[in-house]
C-alpha cells in the first residue's frame, strides 16, 4: 500500500515529505493506521547525529492510532482496536525484561535503525532505496507496520490527541520522578528543561507528593505552565536558583534533579550535581552531547557525599503497565494531558513545527501532528 511519510534523508537537512510504498504485516506485526503523532525532540538526534542511525529512516516515535490488520501469530490486539505506540517495546524473554526492566528490552536496540525482526526494512522509496522506521514505529506516516509488542491496547473513548502523548514524553517525564529519580513525598526536586518531558517530570514529582519542585528554564514562556502543572518556583537563571536553594532547604539542597534539557552538557549535569544534597541523585533523561560530557566528579564532592549520577530511559517505566496507569490518572483527573498540547500541525507542517521548537519563545510545551483521514 501507499503512504504518505516524513523521512530524515540527510544530516542535517529537514524531514522530507515522500511518498512511500509499505509492505503488510508479517508474523508478530501489525498494521497500525497513525491518527495522531507527538513531535517530540529525540526525532531531531537523528537528523543532527546525536543519535547515529540509518537513513533513510521514517521519522516518528509518539503517536496513536488503530490497528487495521495483523499478521499470523498477533496475540493481544486485533483490527480495529485502539492502540499507542511505544517507543520500546517489551518482547517478555529476553533477560532485561525478565528482570522486569521491560524499558531496556533487547528488542528497543535498533530504534534508529528501523530494521525489522525478521531483518527488513519496511518502507521502500520512489528510488529504490529502503528505509526503516524510528522505533519501528515511524509515526510521521499515515500508515506503519509494528511488532505487536510495540502497541499497547488502550479504550477506544480516549482521545487520540491525548492517548498519543503517553507513548513518549508523559511517561518518560512522569517516570523520570516516579521511578528513576524515586522522589519520595517531602522531597525538594530541581527539573532542568520545561519541555514535553520536563513538565511531565514536574508532574510526576507533584503526584509522588513532592514539597519543593524547582523549574529552569531559559524560555521563560514556559515558566508559566510549568507553575501551573505544579512547579513551586520557577528560574530562568540557574545562579538565581542556586543561591535560593538553601533557604528553602535549610541548607540541605535537593533530594533529586532531573536533567530534561534538548542535548545535556557536561555544564548541566554539574549544576544538578551541586544542587543536590547528601546521597541526592541526579536523573539524566536527556540525550548527551557525544563529545561534551566530561565532569571533574572529584571536585564536585560526589564520592564524599555519596551522590549519584544515573541515567533514565523512557523513565524507567513498563509501557504495558504504564501506558494505561497514566491514562487512568488523567481519567481521574490525576494528571493533566489535554493542556500539554499547544501547537497542531499537520504532517506537510513537520518542519515547521521543529522550527518553532527549536526557536523558542512560542510557548510550546507539545506540539503534535494530527494525520489526515
Amino acid at each position: 500500500m501507499k503512504t504518505k511519510a516524513a523521512i530524515a534523508r540527510e544530516l542535517g537537512k529537514p524531514f522530507e515529505i515522500v511518498e512511500a510504498e509499505l509492505d503488510g504485516p508479517h508474523f508478530g506485526e501489525v498494521l497500525v493506521k497513525w491518527k495522531v503523532a507527538g513531535l517530540c525532540h529525540s526525532d531531531l538526534h537523528i537528523t543532527s547525529g546525536d543519535l547515529p542511525g540509518r537513513l533513510p529512516i521514517v521519522g516518528g516515535h509518539e503517536g496513536a492510532g488503530v490497528v487495521e490488520a495483523v499478521g499470523p501469530g498477533v496475540t493481544h490486539v486485533q483490527p480495529g482496536d485502539h492502540v499507542v505506540g511505544s517507543f520500546i517495546p517489551a518482547c517478555g524473554k529476553c533477560s532485561a525484561c525478565a528482570r522486569g526492566m521491560t524499558n531496556l528490552c533487547d528488542g528497543g536496540l535498533n530504534g534508529t535503525i528501523g530494521e525489522m525482526a525478521d531483518g527488513r526494512y519496511p518502507f521502500a522509496l520512489a528510488n529504490g532505496e529502503t528505509a526503516g522506521a524510528m522505533c519501528t514505529l515511524g509515526t510521521f506516516s499515515q500508515y506503519t507496520v509494528a511488532n505487536m509488542n510495540s502497541v499497547v491496547k488502550v479504550q477506544d473513548w480516549i482521545p487520540f490527541e491525548v492517548a498519543a502523548l503517553v507513548g513518549c514524553g508523559v511517561t518518560t517525564g512522569w517516570g523520570s520522578a516516579v521511578y528513576s529519580a524515586d522522589v519520595r513525598a517531602g522531597d525538594t526536586v530541581v527539573v532542568f528543561g520545561i519541555g514535553g518531558i520536563g513538565i511531565n517530570a514536574i508532574q510526576g514529582a507533584k503526584h509522588a507528593g513532592a514539597r519543593f519542585i524547582l523549574a529552569i528554564d531559559t524560555d521563560e514562556s514556559k515558566l508559566a505552565k510549568a507553575a501551573e502543572f505544579g512547579a513551586t518556583h520557577v528560574y530562568s537563571d540557574v545562579d538565581q536558583a542556586k543561591a535560593e536553594l538553601p533557604g528553602l532547604t535549610w541548607g540541605n539542597m535537593a533530594e533529586k534533579a532531573i536533567i530534561t534539557i534538548g542535548v545535556a552538557d557536561a555544564k548541566v549535569t554539574a549544576d544538578a550535581t551541586d544542587m543536590v544534597g547528601k546521597r541526592g541523585v541526579v536523573v539524566l533523561t536527556s540525550m548527551g552531547g557525544l563529545d561534551n560530557q566530561s565532569i571533574n566528579l572529584t571536585g564536585l564532592f560526589v564520592s564524599q557525599y555519596e551522590k549519584v549520577i544515573k541515567g533514565s530511559l523512557f523513565g524507567s517505566a513498563n509501557a504495558f503497565h504504564d501506558i494505561p496507569n497514566i491514562l487512568r490518572l488523567w481519567d481521574e483527573k490525576q494528571l493533566k494531558l489535554d493542556e500539554l498540547i499547544t501547537h497542531r500541525f499537520t504532517l506537510d507542517q513537520v518542519n515547521e513545527g521543529y522550527e518553532i521548537m527549536e526557536s523558542g519563545g512560542d510557548g510550546m510545551v507539545r506540539g503534535i501532528i494530527v494525520h489526515d483521514d
